[in-house]
């Protein structure tokens, strides 16, 4: 099975899993042993599940005020998480392939291996619910057909993607490009470079 194969099928899993309930507050039972590659694959598209779904509610337009700014802040705190997430994942690659000689005329990817990963967990959540889409029973025939046209779509691109992914990581298991990741560094979380925070130090 090769990697994308195995993140995939640990996508689909983690959504289904959080769909048992469709509710934001449900606790996460990842089934994985903690610091193995699946358990941060599982964490990664749940997190991104919850994330999909605070979007959602936040976007009623008779949302009361302050329960939407309580929402801003577990959206705000989701995104750090997901970061976060994201740059550990870089962190197991890079000690995966941390005896590995780049050639001498290895290359440099455009993005990491986790950033790329990234995206195939949001793709799977597009797959999810575009797939809904296509299935409702009290929508129109028009609509589910043009939601039809896009599934086809996001199904070449999960293919197209989970190519490039394996190919990006059998090509830096074997030297021709090598990795170098750049921590994210957002800056309006931190109260040292937010002008609105420290400015009311």
């Amino acid at each position: 099975m090769s990697f994308t194969e195995q993140a995939n099928k640990i996508f689909n899993q983690a959504i289904n899993d959080y769909h048992l309930t469709d509710n934001v507050d449900t606790p996460i039972r990842n089934p994985y042993e903690r610091d193995t590659i699946e358990y941060r694959l599982y964490l990664k598209c749940w997190i991104d599940t919850v994330q999909w779904h605070y979007e959602d509610i936040i976007r009623d337009p008779h949302i009361d005020p302050t329960e939407a700014l309580a929402l801003k802040r577990r959206i705000d705190r989701s995104n750090q998480d997901r970061t976060d997430l994201v740059e550990d994942i870089d962190s197991y690659f890079r000690s995966a392939y941390s005896d590995v000689k780049p050639l001498p005329d290895a290359r440099l990817n455009t993005e990491s291996p986790a950033w790329a990963v990234d995206r195939l967990s949001i793709l799977a959540l597009k797959i999810y619910h575009m797939k809904e889409q296509v299935e409702r029973t009290n929508a129109t025939d028009e609509h589910r057909a043009r939601c039809q046209s896009k599934l086809n779509v996001l199904l070449e691109q999960q293919v197209d993607l989970s190519t490039a992914i394996d190919q990006l990581l059998e090509d830096i298991e074997a030297g021709r490009k090598y990795m170098k990741v750049y921590r994210q560094m957002k800056m309006y979380n931190d109260p040292a470079t937010n002008p609105v925070l420290y400015n009311k130090q």
